[in-house]
């Protein structure tokens, strides 16, 4: 059950950031709950909707929405991890799709989170948010996009890792194939991103005030002729320059070359279901992790090959390739040539 709740700033509260004061006066059960409760507009100051860094004034109203649940406690399950690295401070893990990186409202168990727990039992792992339902986590897929990603098991080297992704210091790309033909060989997107103002649950660019900074770039690694049931499709590989949530499907969708299975950012995306290749998740995948050890500074490097879902959609290609571009030759080589995830489907 939803309730609303009010609250109202005290002189001496003045200039606190709003996510912090909503902590301190238990709100919500941590500064990233509030964090994430104000970036899904439950929060509300003087009526509108404000960033999680606004710092109060004195004599702000508050308004706020929670979600009545019973408390919970994270468990280890015994859910499979496709790990590709592992020493005493970090994990490099191929993240199957389907799996959700930590509990939620609508997923309390099963996530990434309980598989961790379970493989190196809570005490040793990071919780530099504060908040047991994301220990280890540094950065996120989501559900249904599969490959690389972080954990970290100590405070120190989860601090280090969320610094330097947000420094831009770690290097993730991401394998996309999506609808229609993509003219030029490479491209940026700088876009900001904030949530819909149509759907709570979805992201989009706006050019609000609480839109954040979101950039993409991408390269063309190959494209397909178009048939009767679709307008085409280009493989790229996409580099994240910021996190934001749905960042590089809004983004896709946003230049009208959505990716191809994306069932929630598809508005451009051909209407003939045929035109999916027999996907039901998103043809997204991280296919390389760089990054500077945050203990012994060695420079880490990995690559993941596609899972069988995405190298079957991709087969159905067979005979409409236009051709590879330069740099298609060679990151596909090494993207076809790496490990293979050992969770499928």
């Amino acid at each position: 059950m939803t309730k609303v709740m009010s609250l109202r700033v005290n002189a001496d509260e003045a200039g606190t950031r709003i996510d912090v004061l909503l902590a301190q006066h238990s709100c919500y059960p941590s500064r990233s709950a509030a964090a994430h409760a104000i970036q899904g507009g439950m929060v509300f100051v003087n009526g509108s909707v404000p960033t999680k860094k606004y710092p109060v004034c004195a004599d702000d109203l508050i308004v706020y929405e929670t979600i009545d649940t019973a408390p919970t406690h994270v468990i280890g399950q015994p859910i499979p991890l496709d790990i590709r690295y592992e020493d005493d401070d970090i994990l490099v893990i191929s993240k199957q799709i389907g799996l959700v990186c930590h509990p939620s409202i609508d997923h309390r168990d099963g996530t990434l989170v309980n598989a961790l727990i379970y493989h190196c039992g809570a005490g040793n792992l990071c919780n530099v948010q504060g908040d047991e339902e994301r220990l280890g986590i540094v950065h996120r897929l989501d559900k249904d996009t599969s490959g690389l990603m972080l954990a970290a098991k100590t405070n120190e080297a989860g601090e280090a890792l969320m610094e330097d992704i947000k420094s831009r210091f770690v290097d993730r790309h991401y394998l996309a194939l999506v609808h229609g033909i993509i003219s030029p060989n490479s491209g940026m997107i700088d876009a900001p991103i904030t949530r819909s103002a149509n759907d709570r649950i979805k992201m989009s660019v706006r050019d609000t005030p609480q839109a954040r900074e979101a950039i993409t770039t991408f390269n063309v690694l190959e494209r397909f002729e178009a048939e009767h049931n679709d307008n085409g499709y280009t493989l790229v590989v996409c580099k994240l320059f910021t996190g934001r949530t749905h960042q590089i499907r809004v983004h896709m969708e946003y230049i009208k070359h959505p990716i191809v299975g994306d069932t929630a950012y598809c508005a451009n995306a051909p209407k003939n279901p045929k035109a999916n290749l027999g996907l039901n998740r998103q043809f997204l995948h991280s296919c390389h992790l760089a990054f500077t050890h945050p203990v012994t500074s060695s420079n880490m490097q990995f690559v993941d090959n596609m899972p069988q879902s995405l190298a079957d959609a991709l087969a159905r290609l067979n005979g409409r390739s236009m051709g590879r571009t330069e740099i298609g030759e060679m990151a596909l080589e090494k993207i076809l040539n790496a490990q293979k995830p050992l969770c499928e489907e």
